[in-house]
C-alpha cells in the first residue's frame, strides 16, 4: 500500500469520527441539556453548600417577624421571624433528595417488573393488572393514606411517591421489550441456545436505557411537585424540617400582608422543575431523534 493510500485512509477515518460524534458530545452540544443541566447543577450546589453560609433555618427571632425582603434579610422573614432565604436554601435539599431517590427507586423496580412482564408471557397479565390497579388510584390520595398510616418522615414520603410512579416505568419498559423481543438478533440468540438471563442483559436491557433516562427526569420532576403538594397540604415532611411545600403552607395565612413567604419557595420550585424538564426534553431529542423530527 502506497503512502498516498495510507494518508487517504487516515483522512477518511478522521472524517468518519468527526461525522459520527459520540452520545456524550451530542448531549453536551444540545442547548436544552446544557442550559437545563447548568441551572440544575447550580441549584444542587446551592442546596448542598448554601446552608453552610446561611443562618439557622429553624432559629426563631420574634422581633423580626414578617419583615419584608431587604439587604439584611434577602427573602424576608416569616411569622416566627425565621429567615426565608435560609429556609428556601435548606428546602432545596429535601426536594432534590426526594426527586432523585424516587426516580432511582422507581426506575430500578419498574425496570425489573417491566422486563419480566414483557418477556415472560405467563406473568405479563398478573403484573400489568396490578400496575393498572395502582394507576387507578390518585397519586396524592395514595400518598396521603400511606403517610397517615405510617407517619410523616422523609423515607415514608419517598415510598409514598414511588408507588404511584412505578406503573409508568413498568409500562414503558414492557413496551420496549415487546418490540425488541421480536427482532431477528433476539430470535437468533434464542435459537443458538442462549440462556434467558443473558438475553435479557445483553440484548434487551441496553434498548431500555435511553427511554429510561428520559423517563427518570420526568419522574424526578413529578416527585418534587408531589412532595411540595403533600407539604402544602400538611401531609408531607414534618413542619420542623423546612421544605418548599410546608414553607408555602405556613405562609398562606399571611399571604395578603407577606406574599414573599410563598413567592420565593414557589419560584425556587418552579425553576427547579423547569430545569429538570428541560434536561428531559433535551435527552429525549438526543437519544431519540425520530421524536424530535416529528415535533
Amino acid at each position: 500500500m502506497t503512502d498516498t493510500n495510507q494518508d487517504q485512509l487516515m483522512s477518511d477515518s478522521v472524517l468518519s469520527q468527526r461525522e459520527d460524534p459520540g452520545v456524550l458530545s451530542m448531549m453536551l452540544n444540545n442547548r436544552a441539556i446544557f442550559w437545563g443541566g447548568s441551572l440544575l447543577l447550580l441549584f444542587a450546589l446551592i442546596a448542598i453548600f448554601g446552608p453552610l453560609f446561611t443562618a439557622d433555618p429553624a432559629a426563631l427571632n420574634p422581633i423580626k417577624r414578617l419583615k419584608p425582603p431587604s439587604v439584611e434579610i434577602w427573602f424576608g422573614s416569616d411569622f416566627l421571624g425565621r429567615d426565608i432565604f435560609a429556609r428556601v436554601i435548606y428546602g432545596g435539599r429535601i426536594s432534590l433528595v426526594v426527586g432523585i431517590a424516587v426516580a432511582v427507586i422507581a426506575v430500578i423496580i419498574g425496570l425489573f417488573l417491566g422486563l419480566v412482564a414483557g418477556y415472560v408471557r405467563a406473568l405479563d397479565a398478573v403484573i400489568m393488572r396490578v400496575m393498572d390497579g395502582l394507576m387507578s388510584i390518585p397519586a396524592i390520595l395514595l400518598a396521603i393514606a400511606l403517610i397517615s398510616l405510617s407517619g410523616a418522615t422523609l423515607s415514608t414520603v419517598v415510598i409514598a411517591i414511588v408507588i404511584p410512579e412505578i406503573p409508568r416505568v413498568v409500562r414503558l419498559v414492557r413496551a420496549v421489550v415487546l418490540t425488541v423481543r421480536e427482532e431477528p438478533y433476539v430470535e437468533a440468540a434464542i435459537a443458538a441456545g442462549t440462556r434467558l438471563p443473558l438475553i435479557m442483559v445483553r440484548h434487551i436491557l441496553p434498548n431500555t436505557i435511553a427511554p429510561l433516562i428520559v423517563q427518570a427526569t420526568y419522574v424526578c420532576a413529578s416527585a418534587m411537585l408531589t412532595e411540595s403538594i403533600l407539604g402544602f397540604l400538611g401531609a408531607g415532611i414534618p413542619p420542623e424540617i423546612p421544605s418548599w411545600g410546608n414553607i408555602m403552607s405556613e405562609g398562606r395565612t399571611y399571604f395578603q400582608i407577606s406574599p414573599w413567604i410563598i413567592f420565593f419557595p414557589g419560584i425556587a420550585l418552579a425553576l427547579t422543575v423547569l430545569a429538570v424538564n428541560i434536561v428531559g426534553d433535551g435527552l429525549r431529542d438526543t437519544l431519540d431523534p425520530r421524536i424530535a423530527r416529528k415535533m
